[in-house]
């Protein structure tokens, strides 16, 4: 059986939408990403991060870039007529009757990115197996956890402590100009 992981950008301050302008990207970032992908059965996306990634990847190359152009991907939307980036697959309907039957499917765990409606859905009827949360140190100012547009904060990080509970204590100052 198949295992869903939902891996996810997140500022400091609770923002996980539109990392594209606030993430930080450290070297070798996108080496990994790749690597990871190609362990994998597929992506699992939402409308959103298909429309996204449908207008940015194809124009790129590397091997992030060829990894994810590669990949079979199966698009959840109610919406979307069609998915036209190479080896799309459209799901629309009943998603969590469509992904019971896409974790019982042979050929490699899925990878799901964002924390949107699909990844709540999934999360609300056990489907997903694994979070992944990636947390940025930067405060994305003027913009509520579902977004920010405003300016960015970056942060050094002084210190991490996880407790038995699960909790991680950051401690950050910040960053230098």
């Amino acid at each position: 059986m198949r295992k869903i992981i939902n891996s996810a950008f997140i500022s400091l301050d609770g923002v996980t939408a539109d990392p594209s302008s606030w993430a930080i990207f450290d070297p070798g970032a996108a080496e990994e990403a790749a690597k990871a992908l190609h362990a994998l059965g597929g992506m699992l996306m939402g409308r959103g991060t298909y429309e996204y990634f449908a207008d940015v990847m194809p124009k790129q190359t590397g091997p992030y870039a060829d990894a994810i152009n590669a990949i079979r991907k199966y698009v959840v939307s109610s919406t979307l007529e069609n998915a036209d980036w190479n080896n799309s697959t459209l799901i629309g309907g009943d998603v969590v009757t469509a992904v019971t039957e896409l974790k019982q499917d042979d050929g490699g765990d899925l990878m799901m990115y964002g924390y949107g409606r699909l990844s709540q859905t999934l999360l609300a009827h056990h489907l997903v197996d694994e979070i992944r949360f990636s947390i940025h140190p930067v405060l994305v100012s003027g913009g509520a956890a579902g977004g920010g547009k405003g300016k960015t904060l970056p942060l050094e990080l002084l210190g991490a402590t996880p407790a038995p509970s699960g909790v991680v204590a950051l401690t950050y100052q910040p960053a230098s100009s």
